[in-house]
């Protein structure tokens, strides 16, 4: 693999020169390394391109890797990855991305993953996003999550934004059945004149089923965000969405959540707060000795990582 794949795992995967256990890594479409373990399988997809991932009962406490790079502009990669997770389970999947624009074309890279959880397994799901490289040409990062949570399944995501990325159009679908809890944290950054629109749907189709959904996002320089969840509060559940959001400069943020209740006993909560930093908490780093800038930034990061 080369350099700027390296620096890109390092950003969204903890790369340190290698991997233990299952792993796969993408590079500009084509894959750049590859290994199952015992309990964890990873093949090749027929009939289009990416990956189909089979966690056995047996993983417990396992992590399996699947970062995708794309190293330079005029890329459009584009794979469908499809994880199989046995009864019981218990296992971590790390799946950052990165783009790297070295010039006049976009770098893309849509990830479409479907998740099948089968009854009492475990999953948590990392995911960290980055664009980086001077080219002129947008890093775009477009992923797409089909859930499918059996009973008593629990999956919970998290999803960060770190910086860099020009265009982002993320889209989650999840249907849960009986007990099945769905737990989603996500964090946007975006600056300059990038753009993030976030879609969620949730289906909390089976008894005593939740989801707790929470955004928290921040807007600088002209940037746009647009977030919209919808739950579909269909048997006896708990459900929850919250959207947090600071503007900076003239950044611009539009919440839209969205519950409806077709059962008597859904019990659905929507929340939403968009506004800037606080002066009195940029005064009380100031007389710690910070700039207002580097008090900003202090605010930001603490917020993001709630």
């Amino acid at each position: 693999m080369n350099k700027i794949t390296q620096t890109l795992l390092g950003l969204v995967s903890d790369w340190t020169g290698s991997f233990t256990g299952a792993y796969n890594i993408r590079e500009d479409g084509a894959c750049a390394g590859r290994q199952s373990s015992e309990h964890i399988h990873i093949e090749p997809k027929e009939g289009a391109p990416g990956l189909v991932i089979r966690i056995d009962p047996e993983a417990q406490h396992e992590t399996v890797y699947i970062p995708a790079c794309v190293t330079h502009s005029d890329v459009n990669d584009l794979v469908y990855n499809d994880f199989y997770v046995g009864a019981g389970a218990d296992v971590t999947i790390v799946a950052g991305c990165g783009v790297h624009s070295d010039g006049e074309e976009e770098a893309r890279h849509n990830g479409i993953h479907r998740f099948f959880v089968e009854k009492g397994a475990r999953v948590l799901y990392q995911e960290k996003h980055v664009g980086t490289g001077t080219g002129a040409g947008l890093r775009r990062i477009d992923p797409v999550s089909d859930i499918h949570l059996a009973e008593d399944a629990v999956l919970e995501m998290d999803t960060i934004q770190i910086g860099g990325v020009d265009r982002t159009d993320r889209k989650t679908t999840a249907q849960l059945a009986a007990r099945a809890k769905l737990i989603i944290h996500e964090s946007i950054l975006t600056e300059g004149d990038q753009t993030a629109h976030t879609d969620f749907t949730v289906s909390l189709d089976g008894e005593d089923s939740s989801v707790d959904l929470v955004s928290r996002s921040v807007a600088k320089g002209n940037s746009r965000q647009e977030y919209h969840s919808r739950i579909l509060g269909n048997n006896r559940c708990t459900g929850h969405s919250e959207c947090d959001a600071i503007l900076v400069g003239s950044g611009k943020v539009n919440a839209a959540p969205e519950l409806f209740a077709g059962h008597l006993d859904a019990s659905l909560i929507h929340e939403a707060a968009i506004g800037k930093i606080a002066g009195e908490q940029i005064i009380k780093l100031r007389t710690l000795g910070l700039t207002e800038e580097e008090a900003e930034e202090r605010i930001i990061k603490g917020f993001l990582q709630e």
